[in-house]
């Protein structure tokens, strides 16, 4: 007879989070602990459980055919904890704790740029506001993060949120590349000129499907997996890309030589849980966003005021 009634709970985010990612290093940077101690987290679980959940692959880690059918019934284990957790936080009345604020890099740069966080801590010094910069969307309703801002069709039911603004898409080029290839003029001219590809977790963006679109036999000069690399790239003189105009006209090194481009302005959205929304300082840093985000996201450089 297995030993279940020693069973851990929390010992099913480990396995979890190795069946999502494929592999127990990946795991371990998503939940923040080390390599060890996410096997030895999901050894002591096969253990109590009396059967093997995943097997080691040249490619990494999969499920065996018990760890398929305990998968969705360890997400249910999963949803439930994460709904009482949410629930549970709602008592809190205090306008004091922290915030977990998830966004891309290159939006945390212009957070930082325009002393968002800064000006809120001014005015509610008791909240801390943690940023969790990744290109990854993190999972709002499993307590992930609390708020988002994000990109995109939203499509979660559990997730509240307003539009913060339409952001505007361009091609850019170096200074030193339009000097050395001169500079197109209409989208037609990018097939004679070198191109930076989205590729991995920005491949699906209207932007990366719109270059290759309007310019198929162009040369690929480099690829890229995030925004922040696409610039960098550009920046070098490798060749020319779209990017989001608010991050690229910042950059005095970068010429914009096509667009904006209307059919590619990027819906950025600010986003949490419903069952979070009710939370005090939750409520405070949101409604604080709601009035503070729009120019952050489309204005030029912030002035310095408080």
């Amino acid at each position: 007879m297995h030993n279940l009634t020693m069973f851990d709970w929390s010992d099913l985010r480990y396995f979890l989070a190795v069946a999502r990612e494929g592999s127990s290093l990946a795991a371990a940077r998503t939940l923040r602990v080390s390599q060890s101690t996410v096997h030895r987290r999901l050894v002591e679980l096969e253990k109590r459980l009396g059967c093997p959940l995943v097997e080691r692959r040249p490619s990494g880690y999969g499920l065996t055919e018990y760890g398929k059918e305990l998968q969705p019934y360890a997400e249910r284990v999963e949803q439930a904890a994460s709904a009482l957790r949410r629930h549970a936080a709602t008592f809190d009345k205090g306008m004091r704790g922290t915030v977990r604020l998830t966004c891309s890099t290159p939006m945390a740069y212009r957070l930082m740029k325009w002393e968002l966080l800064d000006k809120f801590h001014q005015r509610y010094p008791d909240i801390k506001i943690e940023l969790l910069m990744t290109e990854r969307v993190l999972d709002l309703s499993n307590g992930k993060a609390d708020v988002a801002i994000r990109g995109g069709d939203i499509r979660e039911e559990a997730l509240v949120g307003k539009k913060i603004a339409d952001v505007p898409w361009a091609v850019y080029a170096s200074r030193s590349y339009v000097e050395r290839n001169g500079r197109p003029r209409s989208p037609e001219d990018i097939r004679s000129h070198c191109i930076i590809e989205f590729i991995d977790e920005i491949a699906a963006l209207a932007a990366a499907r719109w270059l290759r679109s309007k310019a198929p036999e162009a040369r690929i000069s480099g690829q890229a997996s995030n925004v922040p690399s696409v610039l960098l790239a550009v920046k070098s003189g490798a060749g020319l890309a779209l990017l989001p105009s608010h991050l690229a006209d910042l950059d005095q090194d970068l010429v914009r030589v096509i667009g904006p481009i209307p059919e590619l302005d990027y819906p950025i959205y600010l986003l949490t849980h419903r069952d979070l929304r009710k939370i005090p300082r939750i409520a405070a840093f949101f409604d604080y966003c709601v009035s503070r985000l729009r120019p952050v996201l489309t204005g030029a450089e912030p002035r310095k005021t408080i």
